[in-house]
């Protein structure tokens, strides 16, 4: 059995522990106000999914 002759540092560790990579989410635009969306999800500033109401926002007074 192999014994390292230094030790591992943390940071090296990590490093060689990660399987992913960080990317930015991807985003469409809202079918009806234009707005930026991420994929699979309600559009923050309408309600909108799929170009129908999904959930009532309340006007701005």
């Amino acid at each position: 059995m192999a014994h390292p002759k230094h030790k591992t540092s943390k940071q090296r560790r990590d490093k060689r522990r990660t399987h992913y990579k960080a990317v930015a989410p991807t985003t469409a635009t809202c079918q009806n106000c234009g707005a930026t969306v991420q994929y699979h999800r309600v559009c923050p500033e309408c309600g909108h999914y799929k170009g129908k109401l999904a959930i009532e926002k309340e006007a701005n007074l």
